[in-house]
């Protein structure tokens, strides 16, 4: 599994935006919604179509700024909301014709050398992570959380097998001092038993800090079902996904939704109907060649996409219930 950070890069690089772009369509005009605006890559090229919006969102206020520079070319074409999209159902699009979604669900170069986020393994300091609109950090994580609650975090969101003797010696340590990101590192170091020289020691760790700070399964499964329900008929509904929970998610969620299938498995098989998605491909787009020779952080990288067959706003999911145990772990949030 490869991580969605990726901390040596030069230069901010938007994933599979050929791609996306030629998913969305944007020659034919129409209303997007940038779900994850971070420095704006999606957003610039839409809107290089003369008759697009843009509405753009994250929760992360820097991005604010980058927005305000944007808006001083395409005017009133590009609307900046610091939301999470998570809240998507809570913005006014009653008069708006939503004619695709797209969401990058990587971090952008800026926030990763952001030494005030703490995202990176590579730099010292106090152990952050929050990436806007937070209720916690990591270093509330790792100092506060009991054995059992941060294995659980570890083993789950980083899929590290040494979860249990990384968490013995946090709790060993913490005792005499607050964890930071340099004495993790450290204690990550001296605990793992397999050296993989392909990523970092701390690569799952962090991973599943970052996941459980920002509360990225919760988010990114309303995220989903709020767009699903404002994306119109025969809009575009794309995701780029960086590593196996997240992928794990949004292939479900997308394979569910456009099937013709029963809601719950405890229940008969019944006509519901055409399905709400059409599914054009079931393997995802990854990085060309080329792309890859330029951003060796896209070789995670998984675009998957869905279109809208009808019109409607509610319906039902079972993706909350599938994904039940990954959200309960998200709970332990709430002790903090």
């Amino acid at each position: 599994m490869d991580a969605t950070i990726v901390p040596n890069v030069n230069k901010h690089y938007s994933v599979l935006l050929n791609e996306i772009i030629s998913i969305l369509t944007p020659q034919y005009g129409g209303t997007f919604i940038d779900c994850t605006f971070g420095q704006g890559g999606y957003t610039k090229r839409l809107l290089e179509y003369s008759n697009t919006k843009v509405i753009a969102l994250d929760r992360d206020s820097e991005s604010k700024k980058i927005s305000e520079n944007f808006q001083k070319n395409y005017n009133e074409r590009l609307y900046f909301k610091n939301l999470k999209f998570s809240q998507l159902n809570n913005l006014k699009l009653k008069n708006e014709n939503i004619k695709g979604i797209v969401f990058d669900l990587g971090y952008s170069t800026t926030q990763i050398k952001d030494v005030k986020k703490g995202l990176s393994f590579n730099f010292t300091g106090k152990l952050n992570m929050m990436l806007g609109l937070n209720n916690f950090s990591a270093s509330d994580v790792i100092n506060k959380l009991d054995s059992k609650d941060l294995e659980k975090i570890f083993k789950y969101f980083g899929e590290e097998k040494d979860s249990k003797n990384i968490v013995n010696r946090i709790i060993k340590d913490r005792k005499y001092n607050l964890i930071n990101t340099e004495s993790l590192v450290k204690i990550i170091n001296l605990t793992k038993k397999r050296k993989n020289y392909k990523i970092h020691n701390a690569t799952k760790i962090f991973q599943a800090l970052r996941i459980f700070v920002n509360q990225e399964i919760s988010e990114l499964i309303y995220g989903l079902i709020n767009a699903t329900k404002i994306l119109k008929k025969d809009g575009v509904l794309a995701v780029v996904t960086f590593h196996s929970i997240e992928d794990k998610i949004v292939k479900y969620f997308f394979k569910s939704l456009s099937e013709k299938k029963s809601i719950s498995r405890y229940e008969p098989k019944i006509d519901q109907g055409n399905p709400i998605f059409q599914m054009k491909q079931k393997k995802p787009i990854v990085a060309s060649k080329k792309e890859l020779s330029e951003n060796i952080s896209s070789r995670s990288a998984k675009l998957r996409f869905v279109i809208k067959n009808t019109d409607f706003y509610n319906f039902e999911t079972d993706i909350l219930e599938k994904f039940k145990f990954l959200l309960e772990i998200e709970n332990l949030g709430n002790k903090l």
